[in-house]
């Protein structure tokens, strides 16, 4: 392997070029475009024979769209002899479904690691997965950045008193514990579940005390916001003072936006995983910059430095 080069799919070039930018090089040059027919086509435009190829897509809106373009884009990138292909999928959706928690369904976190690799990518970046085992379902190297420390950063700066971390439910609790040590505040876990195969989820109860206190909510995505707007005003309800909110991933599907503007919520944060443009913002989003993240940890995988260095803290 010799040249490092980026390219991108349709999915979001924005983040791409910005990623060149941290790296100082030019965006990687390649065709591609859908036929009347649905067919994706692609054509890589310059000599890849050799080189280490890094393809940002993210599994953004639309999700299966996006992922077939992926995978043909990978496919291509083989078949022109490229000397390694990292997928950049800083969003891996359908991380969800990652185990059978009912009969007959499908483990499709699985599915899209076989055909991601079947494709022909040698290793994958992405940020924040859903569960963590999902990383067990490659047989390539996985690097799963993160944005907590992003997130705390941002926090921090604001210098907000008597703050509690609010994990939205019992299963990211772990990465509200790190982030509530982050930020020398305490933890409350909201206790939820989820209402059979639909968007929508039953605030059970809140552990830990939030009176007179200042709520930050974490999570690793926001959907359709309406466990987020559940939250609020159950914490609300319990004493706290204002919500606050944050997550990796802004999928914001549906009504989220809608109900994010109208909710008591009064600032949520995300990383710009996925696009949030300006038809789709409004001004209680911030949207934090995860370019320079990517950026790094894909010179340190070309130049063969440790990317776990990157997130040990002083």
């Amino acid at each position: 392997m010799t040249e490092l080069k980026v390219f991108s799919g349709n999915a979001y070039p924005a983040l791409a070029k910005a990623i060149c930018k941290y790296l100082k090089i030019n965006l990687g040059q390649a065709e591609i475009f859908e036929f009347s027919n649905e067919n994706i086509f692609v054509r890589i435009a310059e000599n890849v024979r050799e080189r280490d190829i890094f393809l940002v897509q993210p599994l953004a809106s639309p999700v299966n769209k996006n992922l077939v373009e992926l995978l043909i884009m990978l496919d291509a990138f083989k078949r022109a002899s490229a000397g390694r292909i990292t997928a950049v999928i800083p969003y891996y959706s359908y991380s969800r479904t990652d185990k059978k928690d009912q009969p007959r369904v499908p483990i499709t976190a699985r599915l899209i690691a076989d055909l991601l690799t079947t494709a022909g990518a040698n290793r994958l970046i992405t940020m924040d997965l859903h569960a963590a085992q999902i990383q067990g379902f490659f047989n390539i190297p996985v690097d799963e950045l993160t944005a907590l420390n992003l997130l705390a950063n941002y926090w921090k700066s604001k210098k907000m008193k008597d703050l509690v971390v609010v994990a939205t439910d019992i299963g990211i609790s772990k990465r509200a514990r790190d982030l509530a040590t982050r930020l020398n505040a305490p933890l409350a876990i909201i206790e939820k579940r989820r209402m059979g195969n639909e968007d929508a989820t039953e605030t059970l109860n809140i552990i830990g005390d939030v009176r007179g206190m200042r709520a930050l909510t974490v999570d690793d995505e926001i959907d359709t916001a309406g466990s987020l707007v559940h939250a609020a005003k159950a914490l609300l309800e319990k004493g706290a003072i204002e919500v606050y909110s944050c997550c990796t991933h802004p999928v914001f599907s549906g009504p989220a936006i809608e109900r994010i503007a109208n909710s008591p919520v009064k600032e949520v944060v995300v990383a710009d995983t996925l696009p949030v443009n300006g038809s789709r913002k409004i001004d209680k989003i911030t949207v934090l910059d995860t370019a320079p993240l990517l950026g790094e940890a894909i010179h340190r995988i070309h130049t063969g430095m440790s990317i776990g260095a990157m997130f040990i803290q002083d």
